[in-house]
């Protein structure tokens, strides 16, 4: 289907002795037939339960317990589409690279807990076992497996032809791994939660 374009002119008017000008507002957008539901296992919940200070690495990360949830994408008809993590800690994640970091949360406002990676596998689409591949623009496309709040991750049947295809229902598991900060950059007097958040939007292509 074609996306619904509007175009708006302003124009500003002026004495009859100079040439008129103007400049043009252009809104555009896209109105899909077919609408798609995600969904996450128990909740999109992964409770981590209560963890000892003393079981932390004093002055490197400690690497948590990783956990998988089932991800299931409905969609009406066959659809072209990509997920769109947003990092809803942004700013909270641990050192290291934070292209594929997903925050824990801030202690106090100031002290950055830990993060999480999530990565995508075991995909199945409309009976095809599909392939994760992420862009950070619209015509480039590369296979993948970690989610990241910077790009779209999109599924296609063949790797070597990392071009998105359309689905109608996909399943798939998704892979937490949470860490927490060294112990000595943490303030372990009294009881911290772990706050990580994350959500997953989809956006038609």
């Amino acid at each position: 289907m074609k996306p619904l374009l509007i175009s708006l002119a302003v124009f500003t008017w002026v004495n009859t002795a100079q040439a008129a000008s103007g400049i043009d507002l252009n809104v555009t957008g896209l109105v899909t037939p077919s609408a798609c539901e995600p969904s996450l296992s128990n909740g999109g919940l992964y409770d981590l339960g209560k963890i000892a200070a003393s079981e932390l690495k004093l002055d490197t990360p400690t690497a948590l317990p990783p956990h998988s949830l089932q991800l299931a994408i409905n969609c009406e008809a066959s659809t072209l589409l990509a997920l769109e993590p947003r990092d809803n800690r942004l700013g909270s994640s641990y050192a290291g690279d934070q292209s594929f970091k997903f925050g824990l949360g801030l202690i106090n406002g100031v002290t950055r807990l830990g993060s999480m990676t999530l990565s995508v596998y075991s995909v199945v689409a409309d009976g095809v076992q599909m392939h994760p591949i992420g862009s950070s623009g619209p015509a480039s496309w590369a296979p993948v497996r970690l989610l990241s709040p910077h790009f779209l991750t999109a599924f296609t049947p063949t790797q070597t032809v990392p071009v998105p295809a359309p689905i109608k229902l996909l399943t798939a598991s998704l892979s937490i791994e949470p860490s927490i900060a060294p112990a000595n950059t943490l303030p372990l007097a009294e009881e911290i939660p772990i706050d990580g958040s994350m959500t997953l939007t989809m956006k038609y292509l």
